[in-house]
């Protein structure tokens, strides 16, 4: 195992302070336990968007909390989920009054956690609504989850939801926006290499240097086939079509095309994936209104890209389009 780390039980005590030295002027990281804030939270009025999970995502998700999308994240262990005690004194440090809408992945420790979490922050008289992201049309179930996983189109939900929580609408605006974000985004995603968790020191699992495994997870879980290495445009034609599928997407239809990468993948291939899904989806006469390209929400240091495309229309669009300022995504402001 090669990495730039000290201690691999201190990965992520290590990144936090590293956080908070390059960005302390925006966020607040706290480290027992661990969470970052916006540095103006609590804000009063406002709805407060929480969410979380396993670290070796980023920059989701501590990377993606400031003005215009989330108000606080919790970081797990490296693919492992973060505490209750995260979430609760999370959610209790940037309740400004409003309510708080929590923003969980679909794997089964982020969900028991944060509902733990809501429950005692409700005891506190904070008002707490969760909204589950289920988007990975790859498998229904898998070694984390009961259902589809959550992955790529929870990065568009903090966004879009980011936001209209800033346009100080309710909490159940917000809630139901998340919710209808959800159903209109789908996602598929691959992998070229696995990746190495510092604690494990040895590769998630094995992949030959001529195949590929399509419709993997973030955290390494196998997908629905390992295959042959490909040409891009046959690897953008395996993700895709089960979204569009799912989606129902016809001609006419606008869409956010969101392609990522999973942490080992350079830009230039990603572009070149990019490139092969505006032709795929130039030729079914649905238009790329919104794009987002590059490494958003990784796997550690595994090849490979996801897919995600998000069904618009004039308000998630001017949603989208509106102001943000955090280290990971920055537009607007």
């Amino acid at each position: 195992m090669k990495k730039l780390i000290n201690n691999p039980d201190d990965v992520v005590t290590d990144a936090l302070r590293g956080i908070a030295a390059a960005h302390g002027g925006a966020l607040e990281v706290a480290i027992d336990p661990h969470y970052i804030t916006r540095a103006d939270a609590p804000v009063q009025g406002k709805v407060a968007l929480v969410s979380g999970g396993g670290s070796g995502h980023e920059p989701m998700h501590g990377g993606f909390v400031g003005m215009g999308m989330l108000d606080a994240a919790c970081p797990g262990e490296v693919f492992t989920s973060p505490t209750p005690d995260q979430m609760l004194e999370a959610t209790k440090a940037v309740d400004g009054g409003a309510g708080v809408l929590h923003i969980v992945k679909n794997y089964t420790g982020d969900i028991l956690n944060f509902e733990m979490a809501a429950d005692l922050a409700r005891e506190e008289d904070i008002e707490v609504e969760a909204v589950v992201i289920d988007d990975d049309v790859a498998v229904q179930d898998s070694l984390y989850t009961a259902g589809r996983r959550g992955v790529g189109t929870t990065v568009l939900a903090e966004k879009i939801c980011g936001a209209a929580a800033e346009e100080r609408r309710s909490l159940k605006e917000v809630a139901d926006l998340c919710r209808r974000v959800n159903d209109g985004g789908k996602s598929m995603g691959m992998a070229l290499t696995s990746c190495v968790v510092p604690s494990a020191g040895e590769p998630t699992f094995e992949l030959g240097d001529d195949e590929m495994e399509i419709g993997i997870g973030i955290h390494g879980e196998p997908g629905r086939e390992r295959v042959a290495l490909e040409p891009a445009a046959q690897v953008v034609e395996r993700l895709a079509a089960p979204i569009l599928e799912d989606l129902s997407l016809s001609g006419g239809d606008s869409v956010l095309a969101f392609v990522n990468g999973m942490g080992g993948t350079p830009l230039i291939e990603l572009y070149i994936v990019y490139s092969e899904l505006v032709k795929l989806l130039g030729g079914r006469d649905i238009a790329i209104e919104r794009n987002l390209i590059g490494p958003y929400i990784t796997s550690l240091e595994m090849a490979g890209c996801s897919i995600t495309l998000l069904k618009l229309d004039d308000e998630l669009t001017s949603l989208w389009d509106a102001p943000v300022n955090t280290p990971g995504l920055r537009w607007g402001a």
